[in-house]
């Protein structure tokens, strides 16, 4: 029903800017000691255990950090993917290499991103990942995930199912943004782990 989508995105909207308050609020040296827990938590996922090739991304501002995820998988040997913006805000994806393959890259209208510098390898190649890590704002206990709005991530989950990949889905959170319910559309596709610095929630069996 065309009302009720439109009563859905609204009070995403809503959400989005009280959660995004919250971030702001966060100082960068919580930001970064909540980093380090979330990626000791993700460490002993055993979903994870023979996962050769993981898709994830450069947080920024206040985002949950990603970096001692990222960096903790690079060191096992894991193959990290990493997005790059494309200007119809679809993804394509290059080879985390260090910290020092990232290089910082200013969009109009956006925050300044930190992208990978290496060959740029297609929107495609994150069908050959065996986990996704992707951003969010909140999730339920259905594990519906509220992202940023963008739409680029869901380009990607498109993508996966069209391929018929089935990896596994994560988003990295604080506690407080596992919700008991987020505002839904049909064409939103649950999660099958969230993170949190307090452990890890499954949804769908």
């Amino acid at each position: 029903m065309p009302g009720a989508s439109s009563e859905a995105k609204e009070a995403k909207r809503a959400l989005r800017r009280s959660l995004l308050t919250a971030r702001k609020a966060r100082s960068a040296a919580e930001v970064r000691r909540l980093g380090h827990a979330l990626a000791a938590v993700a460490a002993r996922l055993p979903e994870l255990d023979g996962v050769r090739t993981v898709a994830a991304y450069v947080s920024i501002g206040g985002e949950p950090d990603t970096a001692p995820l990222v960096e903790l998988w690079h060191a096992r040997g894991v193959r990290v993917l990493l997005p790059v913006l494309l200007p119809d805000d679809d993804l394509d994806w290059a080879a985390y290499e260090g910290p020092a393959s990232l290089r910082e890259v200013r969009r109009a209208g956006r925050m300044t991103l930190r992208e990978p510098a290496g060959p740029r390898l297609g929107p495609g190649a994150v069908t050959e990942a065996g986990a996704v890590l992707l951003p969010g704002l909140a999730v339920d206990r259905a594990g519906r995930r509220l992202g940023r709005g963008g739409g680029s991530y869901d380009r990607v989950l498109t993508r996966l199912a069209a391929s018929g990949a089935d990896p596994l889905l994560l988003v990295l959170l604080y506690e407080e943004e596992v919700r008991e319910s987020v505002p839904a559309e049909p064409h939103d596709r649950p999660v099958h782990a969230a993170v949190t610095p307090a452990g890890v929630r499954r949804f769908g069996g």
